[in-house]
């Protein structure tokens, strides 16, 4: 029988190394990694650029999801983002605030079969698929979106399907992931894995809106990230309360949405994107300001996970 023999010098390395895991191992086994915090400026629909950048630094936050600015909701059409100079300008000012783009947000819809309507659609789309690779921006959003009664539903997944190939195919070589969120009809887990295993596509995933999905489909939150997990690069959070067929928007934890089982089943599993806070103040100017929403959601955060 062969014998292994350990010098001094390697056992005393590999009993430092045991002994030191001992010892601190009570101390690193519970460390919870800190969460990327973002916010889309759908919350701060008046607010400048610089105002926007320096809040978000001031707040504990590390990116930023454009989507409009100053109610111009094609970034391409904004003065921070319409020229080479202008664009290094604004990466520049983020950088000085150890901040990121994570995400330009297009209202580009998919599920239109009209032709016309749909160029100008996927026209928009690579606008800004263009943009996020000048700016160094890792996503695009799209819309699915809906289901219309006018159309067979197959149908329209097959037009949701080769929207995002061709998005896809658009954004090879440009360090552009195109993402689909969770919205409109589009939102039980069924159909956006059918559509994602359709796709195959290794420039396209998904954006997991909780709240649009749950609020719709009351599917476990734990139950979609399951399914979905390979294909979500990206999440949007809040919370609503359910008034009948009606969404009251609240601030994190005060609603009915499982919010934080949610967030814990991201976490648990080892999800490494942004938590990117979606106040609708554009939509809904009933809302708290952005000044209470916005700097509420990173403490709510930081309270659930206890950092």
């Amino acid at each position: 029988m062969a014998m292994h023999f350990i010098t001094r010098k390697s056992f005393l390395q590999t009993s430092g190394i045991v002994l030191a895991a001992a010892v601190a191992g009570s101390s690193f086994r519970f460390v919870k990694p800190a969460p990327l915090l973002s916010f889309s400026t759908l919350g701060c629909p008046d607010w400048s650029f610089p105002q926007i950048v320096d809040f978000a630094a001031a707040n504990g936050y590390q990116g930023i999801e454009l989507r409009g600015l100053l109610r111009q909701m094609d970034l391409t059409k904004c003065p921070e983002f319409n020229t080479a100079e202008n664009i290094t300008d604004s990466i520049n000012r983020l950088r000085q605030k150890n901040l990121q783009l994570v995400n330009l947000g297009s209202s580009c819809n998919l599920h239109i079969a009209d032709p016309v309507k749909r160029k100008d659609n996927i026209d928009e789309a690579k606008r800004f698929i263009d943009l996020a690779q000048q700016t160094h921006c890792p996503f695009v959003r799209v819309f699915p979106n809906n289901f219309p009664k006018d159309q067979e539903k197959q149908a329209t997944i097959g037009l949701i399907v080769k929207g995002l190939q061709e998005l896809g195919d658009y954004a090879k070589g440009k360090n552009v992931r195109v993402l689909m969120e969770t919205h409109g009809y589009v939102v039980y887990t069924a159909d956006l894995l059918a559509i994602m295993q359709a796709v195959n596509h290794p420039q396209v995933g998904l954006i997991w809106d909780i709240a649009n999905m749950w609020t719709i489909t009351k599917e476990p939150p734990a139950q979609v990230y399951a399914t979905l997990k390979k294909y979500i690069f990206h999440t949007h959070v809040k919370d609503a309360k359910l008034d009948g067929n009606a969404l009251r928007y609240t601030l994190l934890g005060k609603g009915d949405v499982p919010i934080f089982a949610a967030i814990d089943s991201l976490q648990h599993a080892g999800y490494r994107g942004f938590y990117s806070f979606e106040w609708e103040k554009m939509w809904h100017p009933e809302l708290e300001a952005p000044e209470i929403a916005l700097a509420d959601y990173p403490q709510a955060i930081k309270k659930h996970l206890a950092l």
